[in-house]
């Protein structure tokens, strides 16, 4: 299901916030790969308003100036990517859909995914996304070192 974009990276917000606010690691490659528009950056609405308030919430544990270069880092981030968006989806929808993963707040996220339909969804959630959630959704989830791992087999 690549795009003409690439591979569609869904991100989770634990990856991009990681990513954001490590110094180096895989959550911070899959970044440089989707600024690079290696591969295609998916992000959700609701994805989005999450990561906005943790980075918040992390710069103002920091100094200032730390604060503002982190808020700087993902702003210039999701102008490099030029992410395909993909809207909130309706309340009554992520009601009726409740099952399909154990924590509450992860469903308009996992229905988000399924919307699209992204190559794959990255997580470092795999706690509340599972292969069974995986497989009641159809969406392939994997976490940043799995999806690297994938991507180096492919090339041997």
């Amino acid at each position: 299901m690549a795009s003409k974009s690439g591979t569609r990276l869904f991100l989770d917000s634990n990856v991009l916030t990681a990513g954001i606010v490590s110094d180096w690691g895989l959550d911070k490659a899959v970044l440089s790969i989707c600024a690079a528009r290696v591969c295609r950056m998916v992000l959700a609405d609701v994805v989005r308003y999450e990561v906005e308030e943790n980075l918040l919430h992390h710069a103002s544990l920091l100094s200032i100036p730390a604060g503002d270069h982190i808020l700087e880092d993902y702003h210039r981030l999701i102008e490099l990517a030029d992410p395909e968006t993909v809207p909130q989806p309706d309340l009554q929808l992520v009601r009726a859909n409740r099952h399909l993963i154990r924590h509450q707040a992860d469903v308009p996220v996992l229905l988000s995914a399924m919307t699209c339909k992204p190559d794959w969804l990255l997580t470092d959630n795999i706690k509340h996304f599972t292969p069974e959630v995986a497989k009641r959704s159809g969406v392939r989830i994997a976490t940043p070192a799995d999806f690297f791992r994938t991507l180096t087999a492919l090339t041997r």
